[in-house]
């Protein structure tokens, strides 16, 4: 059986942005582990488990606060991935891939967000 947030295409596009996330963040500096790479670490998780946690409120006013933190972390992670690459820990290029990831899972997010209000 699959929950309903299993379903979303948001959630599952969130997955695929940790991933890509886990992966550029092996090469940044060992000293950055308990600094920038924990933070966007979790603000990666929290993108997909806040969408998770949402989608099964029954309120509307609750499934709207979940979508908005799960949006406010994917800011945080494009605001961890412009501080990476000005610290050279990261491409021009990575940085925007992470940017094409994130633009669709945003409009999502903000979609759910907008229906969820009613």
């Amino acid at each position: 059986m699959k929950y309903g947030f299993e379903k979303l295409e948001v959630w599952n596009k969130s997955r695929a942005l940790v991933v890509a996330i886990y992966k550029i963040i092996q090469q940044f500096p060992s000293e950055e582990k308990f600094g920038l790479t924990s933070q966007i670490r979790r603000a990666a998780v929290s993108v997909s488990s806040n969408l998770a946690e949402g989608s099964t409120r029954q309120s509307a006013k609750e499934k709207a606060r979940f979508y908005e933190i799960s949006y406010g972390s994917l800011i945080e992670i494009l605001n961890q991935a412009i501080l990476a690459k000005d610290l050279k820990f990261m491409t021009e290029k990575e940085l925007e891939e992470l940017r094409m990831e994130i633009e669709p899972i945003s409009r999502m997010i903000n979609a759910l967000h907008k229906n969820s209000k009613g």
